[in-house]
């Protein structure tokens, strides 16, 4: 499966794997993110082919009731990044 651009998924996947491990430090300390992974962008909680950095979060937040310090980037080095609520994770037991 190629892009617009003509990358194909396991170029782009790679891609967004790097990108994600330079950046993953700094995204989980972040307030209110509780995972950083790689996966496929969802628009209305459906999957896309497009291929994100995929930042898991408590909760979705309205941008007004985020600080400055706690807004996450539309992207990160060119690949896109897909904000997903997954609530509170732990270990059950």
């Amino acid at each position: 499966m190629t892009q617009d651009d003509g990358t194909d998924l396991h170029e782009r996947i790679e891609r967004a794997r790097q990108v994600k491990q330079t950046h993953e430090a700094d995204l989980l300390g972040r307030p209110n993110v509780v995972g950083v992974g790689v996966g496929f962008k969802r628009v209305g909680g459906q999957p896309t082919p497009e291929v994100a950095i995929v930042v898991m979060v408590r909760a979705k937040l309205p941008v007004a009731q985020l600080e400055s310090g706690s807004l996450l980037p539309a992207e990160l080095d060119g690949v896109p990044v897909d904000v997903q609520e997954v609530g509170e994770i732990g270990l059950h037991g």
